[in-house]
């Protein structure tokens, strides 16, 4: 859950360690389109609207299924520590760098799925303005950091271009 949660949605370990049952189900248990994140979930201390895609709300879907012995309360974490308590963020960090280690992505960090996901978001063309509101940055300049240029985006790019 926390990759889907990096990858899927773009959000920060401190945000994956926050997110709580009730921030993701609605009062009929489907879980919702858009998580409004409180102030108190965020790195910069101001709500934000979370927008989830199909495919992440079904991941969360077969998540809570899965693990609904342990998903009581609204007030639950969504990722519980192994002690069974809320996760802290440094926990989802460590968690995440030694599963990319595992798998042989020895530079992967944390913050790799967000990155990767705004990454993923301009090479599929959205605008980098609506990048930024899904990113939460304040900046557009910090959301142009985060864009990575590849050699295919490079080519595509003078491709489009007739002489």
């Amino acid at each position: 859950m926390m990759v889907v949660l990096s990858y899927g949605v773009g959000l920060r370990a401190c945000e994956i360690a926050a997110i709580t049952v009730g921030d993701v189900l609605d009062s009929e248990n489907n879980v919702r389109e858009t998580v409004i994140l409180g102030a108190h979930q965020t790195k910069g201390s101001k709500s934000h609207s979370l927008y989830l895609s199909d495919s992440v709300r079904k991941e969360i879907a077969k998540y809570i299924k899965l693990h609904k012995e342990f998903l009581t309360t609204r007030k639950s974490p969504l990722l519980r520590s192994q002690k069974g308590g809320k996760m802290v963020s440094h926990t989802v960090q460590i968690v995440l760098k030694d599963l990319y280690r595992k798998i042989g992505l020895d530079t992967c960090s944390s913050h790799s799925g967000r990155r990767t996901f705004i990454t993923n978001l301009s090479e599929k063309g959205v605008s980098t303005r609506v990048i930024q509101e899904l990113a939460r940055h304040s900046s557009l300049a910090v959301t142009q950091q985060y864009i990575d240029v590849s050699v295919d985006k490079l080519r595509n790019a003078v491709n489009l271009v007739s002489v």
